[in-house]
């Protein structure tokens, strides 16, 4: 079975708190089983394939994070809750209920593990996929919040930091997705913003200034880092590539170039050319290709993506836009919101081939939704894609909250 863990995340929590140490367990944090039933069934399973349909998200899930499987839709609410929802209707199915409150939800959809994650605040919470019941639940001490989520291999990555943010007061856990048990944890160093990733047996970190740090997926043991000369703003990942960029945060007229690592060395591959404009936010598809957002240095609010072969080091194509909220990547094709200010092509969801561009014919053309008053700016969408071949993608509007589930144009 192909292993495919999605995380979502929002703008990360500000939290007071102090600092964990390192060791082979960390018996500040507890943990527990679920005892009796804790999941609130609100209506009927339903069962059939993914459907066109609209839903609304009560206020808690529109603040929180939505993530998706062939099978259902998943949101976490800012309360810590999980709510599975139907692929044919997007009626609630299954409610795990939430007990903390935060600005912000981190959300893990494991379909391979058939784990749901929530990190809300200090509390990690975990339900079962097939079930809708939950699995696990784990807290911090106060003042500690989760700020990042992977998983891979049956094991779940939650690395949470303190408030005022310290840099070296990060610490990374490794818990067991089937039941929440620790296997290990390590003090690392990160940047607010810098994402986990998950592949192949590690596990990866960056401090979001120069170094990247791979562990053993099992120990958390170092097992390589990426070498001194290679700066490293900003790790992009996806499928089993990383990649180095600037930083999204920093303003200026020159940004260091794009680096593609080698993910059991961490040293630099050849990687294309990219713009001198900023980089501010990238996706990867499986068969390497990297589509960054790169914005003007001077004005921000519009840029373009560029597409680059990470495998055959060339750049493919550019197309404008004027918003990141929005991406994704499903069926060989990039995803993501029109430009807010095209007026011909505004409020839409676009889909454009990979390594084709905007400039594909045919079946490599690209393709527009129509209409739709959840995708426009003022809405604050983001698109959920589900893993498999579903045929659909989710548009999650946060103004006024709502699920749209649509065919993939």
């Amino acid at each position: 079975m192909t292993r495919r863990a999605v995380v979502v995340g929002a703008a990360l929590l500000v939290l007071a708190g102090c600092t964990a140490s390192g060791g082979a367990r960390n018996p500040a944090v507890s943990s527990s089983r679920a005892s009796g039933p804790s999941v609130e069934t609100t209506s009927a399973s339903v069962s059939g394939p993914w459907r066109a349909w609209t839903a609304s998200l009560t206020r808690p899930e529109a603040h929180g994070s939505c993530g998706a499987t062939a099978h259902q839709v998943v949101c976490a609410t800012d309360t810590g809750a999980l709510v599975g929802r139907s692929r044919a209707d997007g009626r609630v199915t299954w409610t795990v209920p939430g007990d903390t409150h935060a600005k912000t939800a981190q959300l893990l959809v494991d379909a391979a593990d058939a784990r749901a994650v929530a990190g809300v605040a200090g509390v990690l919470r975990a339900a079962d996929l097939r079930t809708g019941e939950q699995a696990w639940t784990r807290r911090l001490p106060a003042g500690r919040g989760y700020v990042a989520l992977a998983a891979t291999d049956g094991i779940v990555y939650a690395l949470h930091a303190p408030a005022p943010f310290i840099r070296t007061g990060a610490v990374l856990d490794a818990v067991r997705a089937s039941d929440g048990t620790p296997l290990w944890h390590r003090n690392v160093t990160w940047s607010t913003g810098e994402p986990l990733a998950a592949f192949r047996g590690r596990v990866y970190t960056a401090d979001g200034v120069t170094r990247v740090t791979a562990r053993d997926a099992r120990t958390g043991a170092t097992v390589a880092t990426s070498p001194a000369g290679v700066d490293c703003q900003h790790l992009v990942t996806g499928g089993h590539y990383l990649v180095c960029t600037g930083s999204p945060y920093s303003a200026g007229d020159v940004f260091p170039p794009m680096r593609r690592l080698d993910p059991a060395t961490l040293k630099p591959l050849p990687t294309p050319r990219n713009t001198i404009n900023k980089p501010v936010q990238g996706v990867i598809s499986d068969d390497g290709v990297l589509v960054l957002y790169e914005a003007g240095a001077e004005d921000t609010s519009a840029g373009d993506w560029y597409a680059y072969d990470l495998v055959n080091g060339r750049r493919l194509w550019s197309t404008y836009a004027t918003a990141t909220d929005g991406v994704g990547v499903a069926d060989g094709r990039f995803v993501t919101f029109t430009p807010v200010n095209d007026r011909a092509t505004r409020d839409r969801v676009i889909t454009i081939d990979l390594h084709a561009g905007p400039q594909g014919t045919g079946s490599t053309a690209p393709r527009l939704s129509p209409a739709y008053a959840q995708a426009r700016g003022g809405e604050h969408p983001a698109l959920v894609v589900p893993g498999g071949d579903t045929g659909h993608v989710v548009v999650m509007a946060r103004t006024h909250g709502s699920l749209r589930s649509l065919p993939l144009p």
